[in-house]
């Protein structure tokens, strides 16, 4: 069973208490200096606490020290979203320990720290030894526990060649001896990439946080010189009107007009949104290599999808035996069984068991029936069994495989092919299964119907996928008639049928052509060039070294459906990225709406009586020291009321954009408008209550 990575609590006390004090020491020039926006409120905070030391008054205290609170609160914001990383990144810390490897060395074995390891040196890993660094099985095979690294408890299998020869440092040797090649160098293994990546200490803005940060900071200018050129009038219209109050040209009101119009919700959080984008894959067990990567997986539009083990169960099971014409059916899963006997796929034990189901056929020893099993490769495309002439018995030669490969075969040694029998592949592939043709000598004995189990709920799957406007392939090495009825039977767009890691590549770079953002899954170092080619390229955890550098991102269950769940997490980043820059800009709108005019509302006013802009408050704010300092309250306050919701992320819905979009306006667009009107005269009766302005 896959073991995720605990989803730590919202509010998890050791992070808050770490992010109160981070919150703090993010008021580092050098780190404001990233973020615009809250920058400029940090600025504005200090020139506020400035002109308090020349000219002291409660309101403006309140003014400097909510000012203070808006950046600290967009700091704790970030810190939180970091704290739950640095925290899954202790826990991987744990797991690493001062090693000794026994590396070989001249044929002999010698004790070394695993510090002092160097690419392509040998060790020797026994069980109960732990893995000193990354490498490549070379010699021999064994069970490996590597739940300090994925969180699964259930130990894997790893051996020299093939696609599970990768082993990780850090992980344990249940049983058996193997000898690992080592792969990286000290510092750059795949534990301390995890512990970098999931800290964040190489976070880097991704393309879309940038554009938006460019945004951002252009409202930011474009306020800052309403506010500046703003100044003129207010200083004429308050020398004209007689107004003996507060001076709404003040510089602590002015920044305090500033940074209620500027989108500071946004700015606060937008950090915050991108980091836990990245800890949400963690808590799924995937690796991401940045938030570019998250940020591509939800602008996906095109997914590669294998068939096997991601839309099937990946294991073919033989469920009826077609005999040639004139061929006793018995005979044939006679020879089907023979060919199997030594075949430790699936698949061929899957025959072994029919045969013996059908026809009471027990299997034998390769030993006892003097033998040579003749293994399956890609070039030949077939495998099965010799017999050597013995006791007056001529020799046997047994094959099954594709049916153009054994074709190939019975007509090379002088046989025919039976137009029967291509009548009954035909007919397998066209109902979604695999025809597997058996031949003895020149003689076609019939085919074994091996089926394709679809997993469960992927047609379903599938169609909210179609509903987002992605689109899947299907990807496989079958049959242009078996991958068709299998694609019907699953629900997939489209599929690729009997295809090479070449046709895999080309058609990334078509869809690319094209304009879509491509995903897809791999584990042989076949894929590394066209996971290096995707947008969003999951290399397993059990593949090899190859794949999981090509891809920029590992599934540490080794899952090939994960890839669904990647893109749900990158539609829903920015899905919350949307929703509350959505939000924010509401926020401003309204805010400028209720403020303003309560700042000039006492203006060319006579004794005892309301000004002729009295009018423009609708909200009927008691005074413009009230309404500044409501707004500032409600500006700071709000950060803090988000922060749930930018690290939790908005609840994922299977829809087109034009349905997001829909849904964003209405929730969140119209939200933004009406929150501020409530909650700054929620906030302006409880400060005039108090005597607080």
């Amino acid at each position: 069973m896959e073991q995720r990575v605990s989803a730590r609590p919202l509010l998890d006390a050791p992070i808050v208490r770490q992010a109160l004090l981070d919150a703090f020491r993010k008021l580092d020039p050098r780190q404001l200096v990233k973020n615009p926006v809250m920058f400029v409120v940090a600025v504005g905070a200090l020139l506020t606490t400035i002109a308090l030391a020349q000219d002291f008054s409660g309101f403006r205290l309140q003014l400097a020290l909510w000012l203070w609170f808006t950046v600290l609160f967009a700091n704790f914001a970030e810190a939180m979203a970091e704290g739950r990383g640095k925290a899954q990144a202790n826990a991987l810390r744990k797991t690493r320990t001062q090693l000794q490897a026994r590396r070989l060395a001249g044929g002999r074995e010698e004790q070394v720290p695993a510090a002092q390891l160097q690419l392509g040196d040998l060790v020797v890993c026994e069980a109960g030894d732990l893995i000193p660094s990354d490498g490549e099985v070379v010699e021999g095979i064994a069970s490996v526990d590597e739940s300090a690294i994925t969180g699964e408890s259930a130990p894997v299998i790893r051996e020299s060649g093939g696609d599970r020869s990768a082993v990780t440092g850090g992980t344990r040797v249940l049983s058996d001896r193997i000898v690992v090649r080592i792969t990286a160098e000290q510092g750059n293994t795949f534990l301390d990439r995890m512990i970098g990546l999931v800290e964040g200490a190489k976070r880097q803005k991704t393309p879309n946080e940038i554009a938006l940060t460019i945004l951002l900071s252009g409202m930011t200018i474009i306020f800052l010189l309403a506010v500046v050129s703003l100044r003129g009038f207010v200083e004429y219209s308050e020398m004209e009107s007689g107004w003996v109050g507060e001076t709404v040209a003040s510089v602590p009101v002015l920044v305090a007009l500033l940074v209620c119009l500027i989108p500071t919700t946004i700015g606060g959080l937008l950090s915050a949104i991108g980091i836990s984008g990245m800890d949400r894959m963690i808590q799924r067990n995937v690796l991401a290599s940045s938030g570019r990567a998250v940020e591509a997986a939800g602008d996906v539009s095109v997914l590669l999808l294998d068939k096997t083990g991601t839309i099937t169960l990946g294991n073919r099971m033989a469920t009826t035996f077609f005999a040639a014409p004139g061929i006793p059916a018995e005979l044939l899963a006679d020879a089907s069984q023979l060919a199997s006997l030594a075949d430790e796929t699936p698949e061929g034990r899957s025959i072994v068991v029919l045969a013996k189901k059908q026809f009471n056929l027990r299997g034998r020893e390769m030993t006892e029936l003097a033998a040579q099993f003749i293994p399956f490769t890609a070039q030949t495309r077939m495998s099965g069994v010799d017999f050597a002439a013995l006791e007056g018995q001529p020799a046997r030669c047994i094959r099954k495989g594709a049916a153009d490969a054994i074709q190939q075969h019975v007509e090379a040694m002088g046989g025919a092919y039976p137009g029967a029998v291509n009548t009954v592949v035909e007919q397998i592939a066209r109902a979604g299964g695999t025809p597997l043709v058996v031949a003895q000598d020149q003689q076609v004995l019939g085919c074994v119907e091996l089926k394709d189990v679809i997993k469960g709920g992927m047609r379903e799957r599938f169609a909210q996928l179609r509903r987002m406007g992605i689109r899947t392939v299907m990807i496989t090495g079958d049959n242009p008639l078996t991958a068709a009825a299998i694609a019907a039977e699953a629900g997939v767009d489209d599929f690729l049928a009997q295809a090479t890691p070449e046709d895999k590549l080309r058609r990334i770079r078509q869809e690319q052509a094209a304009g879509h953002l491509v995903a897809m899954t791999g584990d042989g170092t076949n894929d590394a060039p066209a996971l290096a080619q995707a947008d969003v390229g999951v290399a397993m955890n059990t593949g090899t070294q190859a794949a999981r550098e090509a891809g920029n991102m590992v599934d540490l269950d080794s899952d090939p459906t994960k890839l669904i769940e990647v893109v749900e997490i990158g539609k829903q980043l920015l899905m919350t990225r949307g929703a509350l820059t959505t939000f924010s800009i509401a926020n401003d709108v309204a805010k400028y709406f209720a403020i303003l005019p309560a700042l000039f509302a006492s203006l060319y006013a006579r004794p005892g009586e309301p000004g002729p802009l009295a009018e423009l408050n609708v909200m009927a704010l008691e005074s413009p020291e009230s309404a500044i300092l409501s707004a500032i309250i409600f500006n700071a306050l709000i950060i803090i009321a988000l922060i749930p919701l930018a690290l939790r992320g908005v609840q994922y819905r299977a829809e087109n954009a034009a349905a997001l979009l829909r849904d964003n306006l209405l929730i969140y667009g119209i939200g933004g408008l009406i929150t501020p009107f409530i909650g700054i005269k929620v906030i302006d009766v409880l400060i005039s209550g108090l005597g607080l302005v």
